[in-house]
């Protein structure tokens, strides 16, 4: 499974981003998709999952109610909408997948390269 993530930018406080990872090759393995971060001299967190059929969503506690996951499987494509942007946000977003929504939402199968966020105060 290969995970090509786009959308970062630089963006002030208050605003809002859209992330979008777009999946190719045995997607059927590994459908189920998330996002994680990792901010400098930080570990990589949890920000949100989707299961296969985007009936069930989780969002890491930090982001609950300014950030929310879609996923339109037409194009093999999760999205992340962020809203309310802060300085703290600032970091690498990695768009991952895995075979079950425990393993996406721990230790995700598969990686995506990166997009960088920056929040300016």
């Amino acid at each position: 499974v290969q995970l090509q993530a786009s959308g970062g930018g630089l963006v002030q406080a208050g605003g809002s981003l859209r992330l979008s990872c777009a999946a190719s090759g045995r997607t059927f393995s590994s459908p189920h998709m998330g996002w994680f971060r990792q901010a400098p001299g930080k570990e990589r967190e949890f920000v949100a999952a989707i299961t296969w059929t985007g009936s069930s969503m989780y969002i890491a506690d930090s982001v609950q109610g300014r950030f929310t996951i879609s996923r339109d499987n037409a194009k093999n494509t999760v999205y992340l909408q962020m809203n309310s942007l802060k300085p703290e946000d600032t970091a690498v977003y990695y768009c991952a997948a895995g075979p079950s929504i425990v393993i996406v939402t721990s230790r995700p199968a598969y990686w995506g390269q990166g997009t960088q966020v920056t929040v300016s105060s």
